[in-house]
């Protein structure tokens, strides 16, 4: 039988161990496919009832940047935008978007590894995760993407669901702020430091490639990026990327958080 010490000394280990479990244990992930449903439901009833719905894309993004560049940038940001919020988990990327015509190929679809789907099945995806999340309890359902060309699907999926459900307490948002942060507000603050339009670029650029370095660096080639060579006609860029770093992109990402956010905040109030 142990003495009163040997049961007091057990007791402190087995708190202390108790402690550094905790302290140990990963905090709760704002990603919803990193949760289980129980967990998931024990956090929309704790008052995480804002759900983000981050739409990317598969596409060419020139030789020295990844296909899947959309999607981990769209996660990176939904992460961090749902941290900001303090009430919102993340869904999967959608990763499959209208990328254009497929045979004969148009725009994107000339290039190896771009996938494109009709734009009436990525409606149906859109409306399709929109009505599973609101079934989960979720009230505010937020859209966002990082392409322009879809933006409109996500306005016009936003308003059907809206429509159908106004008699409910639950609303789709279509925050298009998240593009445009992405595509005037960042490249205006790129202008401030140097850089030129056509360094810039609409696609595959100094823009583009920056954000990429500060999302996820494994998602640019730096030995292609610094080779000296200047993209040329046919390699799917539009734009100069040479200059592009993470710190600019980290400041690009910031911005696109903020921007987002304050949109989000400003549409749920609206309720």
């Amino acid at each position: 039988m142990l003495s009163i010490g040997s049961r007091l000394v057990a007791a402190l280990l087995a708190a202390a161990t108790g402690l550094a479990a905790a302290a140990s244990a990963p905090s709760p992930s704002v990603f919803v496919e990193e949760l289980t449903w129980t967990e998931l439901r024990d956090a929309i009833a704790a008052g995480a009832t804002t759900v983000i719905v981050p739409v990317g894309g598969t596409e060419q993004s020139g030789p020295h940047m990844v296909l899947g560049k959309h999607n981990v940038r769209a996660r990176v940001l939904a992460g961090r935008i749902a941290q900001s919020l303090g009430n919102a988990l993340v869904a999967p990327v959608i990763a499959y978007v209208p990328e254009g015509r497929i045979d004969p190929p148009e725009a994107h679809m000339r290039f190896a590894g771009t996938i494109s789907i009709p734009e009436n099945a990525f409606e149906s995806t859109l409306e399709g995760a929109a009505r599973s999340f609101r079934r989960a309890g979720f009230r505010d359902i937020v859209l966002i993407g990082e392409h322009g060309g879809y933006q409109k699907s996500l306005v016009r999926v936003a308003a059907k669901l809206d429509r159908e459900w106004s008699a409910s307490a639950v609303r789709v948002h279509a925050i298009e702020e998240y593009y445009r942060a992405a595509e005037r507000d960042f490249p205006a603050l790129l202008k401030k430091q140097g850089l030129s339009d056509a360094e810039i670029g609409i696609h595959a650029g100094a823009a583009d490639t920056s954000l990429a370095l500060a999302a996820d660096p494994q998602l640019v080639r730096s030995a292609r990026l610094h080779d000296g060579r200047a993209p040329a006609a046919g390699d799917g860029v539009r734009g100069d990327p040479r200059r592009a770093t993470a710190a600019l992109g980290s400041a690009g990402l910031d911005l696109i958080v903020a921007r987002t956010r304050e949109a989000i905040v400003r549409e749920v109030g609206r309720r």
